[in-house]
Parts: C-alpha cells; structure tokens; sequence
C-alpha cells in the first residue's frame, strides 16, 4: 500500500493568540466608531464641535456661576462674580432646590413621620437590588417579599391609623413618593394583568377572547388622562350610596389597568413570534394548556419582548405625572406647583427646578434601560425556528 504523508498534520493544540492591534484598543474602537468613513469623520468633528461649544456654557450655568443655598429668590438673581444679568441665565438656583427638597421628595407628608416613606424606600432597595443580581439565590422567596410583603408594609407604615403610627392621608403625599409608588404598583400589576390579558385575547373560547379584545381595544383608544379622569370623577357616580375609594386608590387602579392593556399587546407580540413546533412539542410531551404556556412557550416570548416591556414601563413611569388632572402632585407637579411661592417665583428657580425634575426621571428611566440590555445579553441564547 502508498503510504500517504502526514508530516502537514498539527499533533498539538494552537496555542491562542492574541487579538491583531489592528482590531483591538482605543485606536481601533475611535477607527471603527469616529472615523470609518468620510461621513462618519465629519459627524464626528461636527458633534465635537458642538461639544466643545455647548459644555463649557453649561458647567459654567449648573455649577460655576450656580447658587447652591440661600433662604428666598434673592440670591439666585446674583451672579456669582456679583451683578444682576437681564437675561436671567447667570447660573442655576439650586438653593430653590435644596430649600423644597424634602416637598418634592415626599410631598406635605408630616415632617415628623417622614422617616416611615425612608424606611419603605430602604426596604425596596434591599429587596430590589438582590431581585436584579442574577447570582444571588432564592428569587422565589425574594420575589414573594417584594411583590406581595412589602406593598402590605409600605400601607401599613405609609397610611399608618394602626400599630400606633398616625394616619397620614393620601392627599398629603407628592412628589418622588407618588411617582415611584405608582409606577411601582402599576409595574407589579400590570405585567401579569397583561399576561392574563395576551393570553385571553388568543384564546379559542369565544366570550374570554371577546372580553379581553374589548377591554384591551376600549382602554388602547383612549388616553391616560382620560382613564384617570374617569377613574376620579365618573366611577363613584356608579358605585352604590355610601361606597368610595380612595383618589389616590383609584390613580393607581386607573395607571395599572391602562399599562395593562399596553402590556397585553406587547406580550402577545412575543407569543406570535414563537414558532408553532414550540407549541406542538409541547403538546405531544402530554403538557397541558398551563404547563405549556408557563415551562415552554412564556418563558421564550417574554424574552423575546424585554425591549416592548421595559418601555411600557418608561412610559407609564413618565405618565404619572398626568395625576395632576386629578389634584394629586407627583414630582413634576409638586416641582410647578412651588413655582407659585413668592420667595422663589423667578425664572431662574422654574429652569433650575424643571432641570432637576427632568434629571430625576432621566435617571430612573435610564437604569431601567441599561438593565433591559444587560438582561438582553444575558438571556441571548439564539432563537431559531
């Protein structure tokens, strides 16, 4: 027999080698996304451009030339060289900020039991925190606290009227206490409100999916400030003599059930982008109907729709502040409301205030975004049909 040459063969394993300097660095990320091509180089010198104009002009407004404390509107109208400018863009009045902090934290809740909405927004974050860290364990029994304890403890150190804690209406909280309380309730009841309601609207019994198109099609056609409107004035014209609810109540029962119908919508998006051969393997292991939907096909659709959920949660997050149409102040109407204070009524507080509201906003619906993308990341495993 020819014997047959091996000697182009590798006995032993590549050792690996390093990534070309060409491909990796500073140099080659500003080559790929600065100047990779002609266009690309001339956005880059013209957002520079921009840059380099625009940035000096607003440190020297936010921190520079900015008054940080002082007890009315007369310190914001100095500049901190000294003099008075016309134009009122001398620097950012923080003082009115520092001076309404705590109304734009917690609205006119009592000074004195201000310490029960800290002690609610500590729980959330030691809940939050180990809920959002995949390797922390027991997401079941973390779950179970956030979601279903903590909403009973934070009535029951918000509203008070038991345990010997005083009461506190609700018409006295505002600000970032209302914005989050909402946005956290309605996020907890309006995913799976919406599950329910994706579910329903392709299901194969006529009444169930009749109901769910309506309610979902009904509330999707109408605007938040309407379902808020009616939630507050109209609903207890229907309910018998003697029954009410709290207005604070019916906000969050009006903000829940129009993201739900949102949800709905954007879950169901998800169940259509399953393949069919997810649905008939599961039906020929025998699964019935809630074991298919919970263990095969839910857990792929809500990973394919993480982007939709998270920005219905932006959206509802920002649509609190509409709960001024029904004299409830969240941050936003708590910020305008002090606008109306005499030491502080100048253009230079209403910039500085309506800035640092929309910093706040930004920054929560900026972390719910990143967040999104890293769960994205995490979860990315392909999806082939």
């Amino acid at each position: 027999m020819q014997e047959h040459d091996t000697s182009w063969v590798r006995t032993e394993m590549a050792l690996a080698q390093p990534a070309p300097a060409s491909v990796r660095g500073m140099g080659a990320w500003v080559r790929t996304n600065l100047i990779g091509s002609v266009g690309d180089a001339i956005l880059t010198i013209i957002g520079i451009a921009l840059v380099v104009m625009i940035l000096p002009q607003v440190i020297n407004w936010a921190f520079i030339n900015a008054q940080w404390t002082g007890p009315d509107r007369s310190v914001c109208a100095t500049v901190a060289q000294g003099g008075i400018q016309a134009d009122g863009w001398s620097g950012a009045c923080w003082a009115f900020v520092n001076a309404k902090f705590g109304q734009f934290m917690f609205g006119t809740y009592p000074i004195e039991e201000r310490w029960r909405p800290i002690l609610v927004a500590v729980l959330f974050v030691a809940l939050l925190v180990p809920m959002l860290i995949p390797r922390v364990p027991r997401k079941g029994l973390n779950a179970i606290l956030l979601f279903l304890v903590l909403p009973i403890v934070s009535f029951v150190l918000l509203v008070g009227g038991m345990f010997g804690l005083p009461h506190v209406e609700t018409s006295r909280w505002g600000g970032l206490l209302v914005t989050l309380s909402l946005s956290f309730v309605g996020i907890a009841v309006s995913l799976p409100l919406g599950v329910v309601l994706a579910l329903g609207r392709r299901s194969k019994m006529p009444i169930v999916k009749m109901l769910c198109i309506i309610f979902i099609e009904t509330v999707r056609g109408i605007p938040l400030i309407t379902v808020l409107f009616f939630v507050s004035v109209m609903l207890p014209l229907f309910l018998p003599a003697g029954v009410t609810f709290d207005k604070y109540l019916r906000a969050l029962i009006g903000v829940s059930l129009f993201a739900a119908a949102y949800m709905a919508e954007v879950i169901r998006g998800g169940l259509q982008a399953i393949p069919k051969g997810q649905y008939e393997g599961a039906d020929s292991l025998g699964l019935g109907y809630w074991q298919k939907m919970g263990l095969i096909v839910l857990p792929q659709a809500l990973k394919l729709v993480i982007p939709g959920i998270v920005n219905t949660f932006i959206g509802m997050f920002k649509d609190t502040s509409l709960v001024i149409i029904i004299s409830m102040f969240d941050l936003l109407g708590i910020v305008k409301q002090n606008f109306s204070d005499a030491n502080w009524a100048t253009p230079q507080t209403a910039r500085s205030g309506l800035i640092f509201a929309a910093f706040v906003f930004w920054l929560f619906c900026f972390g719910m975004s990143r967040y999104s993308m890293y769960t994205e990341r995490r979860l990315d495993t392909g999806h082939k049909r």
